[in-house]
């Protein structure tokens, strides 16, 4: 009898593999906000087996939603050079029923993980941040409208509330400040790479922006997502944060802010990645300088 146990056609998973599959990349990402929002909470300190469960908990939750993403999409990977070797989209591993047994039995594990070791509410923004990825992007939008990353996009968001409320399930202002930020961080981060893969997208019949308005017109929402999205990343001075905080969201929208302008001028490829960086570069610096203000 053929097995159905999730493997590939070798004699198992490579760590880079299942790095892929599991998207450890991005998962690594949201749990930096979920760390960062523990950080700006002003709650108790965790102990250090409820610190490693959260980061745990977060990190495991958003693996999980990353490989259901891949298994869902299997059949439009193919049609894109970014994804085409996906492990789902090449056949290196087999798509079946027990990969979903095992995508929510990890959710369900680190959301009870959460719940145990911390408490309901960190348990529910940690499941929260796996299901709008999971379902409401990946299912519900991602093919029907270029809204998809608008609202996908509040994965990070739960995170960052997941982080703060794992301290104090009672959430502050600067926590929802940051929580915002990373609401508002997406949709510019997520349609420069759009621009930059958009006949992927095309061939893939995903209405990512670019594919809906054109290259040049998703460049000025991008330039002007960015002006609000660094207006947003000031919100936490008025509640408190001081000047690291100040210098790291400053210069990390000065360069983001840059790099979106340099696209609309001259929208092709090679600066719709410059522009993808440059966000990547602006979130690690405001979370960082969020982490350092708040602890030193």
């Amino acid at each position: 009898m053929e097995s159905t146990l999730p493997t590939n056609r070798s004699s198992g998973l490579s760590l880079r593999g299942i790095a892929g599959v599991f998207k450890l990349r991005i998962g690594v990402v949201i749990t930096f906000t979920a760390l960062a929002g523990l950080s700006v909470s002003g709650g108790p300190s965790l102990s250090l087996a409820q610190l490693i469960t959260l980061t745990l908990a977060v990190l495991i939750s958003s693996a999980s939603a990353g490989a259901f993403n891949q298994y869902y999409e299997h059949d439009t990977d193919p049609l894109m050079s970014r994804t085409r070797n996906r492990p789902f989209a090449t056949g290196e591993i087999q798509h079946g029923p027990v990969w979903l047994v095992v995508i929510f039995g990890l959710m369900a594990i680190s959301v009870a993980a959460a719940w145990i070791a911390l408490n309901a509410w960190a348990a529910l923004f940690t499941f929260l941040g796996a299901f709008f990825y999971a379902i409401v992007y990946t299912v519900w939008l991602k093919r029907r409208t270029w809204l998809n990353i608008v609202f996908g996009g509040l994965a990070g968001s739960w995170a960052v509330l997941a982080g703060a409320t794992a301290a104090d399930p009672q959430v502050g202002a600067v926590p929802l400040a940051l929580a915002f930020v990373l609401f508002l961080w997406t949709p510019p981060h997520f349609w420069s790479l759009a621009i930059a893969y958009r006949d992927d997208y095309a061939a893939a019949g995903v209405p990512m922006l670019p594919v809906v308005v054109g290259d040049q017109r998703a460049a000025k929402v991008i330039f002007g997502s960015t002006l609000l999205l660094v207006a947003a990343s000031m919100l936490p001075l008025a509640f408190g944060r001081g000047s690291i905080y100040f210098a790291g969201a400053a210069i990390g929208g000065f360069l983001f802010i840059q790099k979106a302008w340099l696209l609309v001028k001259n929208t092709n490829r090679a600066t719709a990645m410059t522009c993808f960086h440059a966000s990547l570069a602006q979130l690690t610096l405001v979370l960082t300088a969020a982490i350092i203000d708040a602890r030193f």
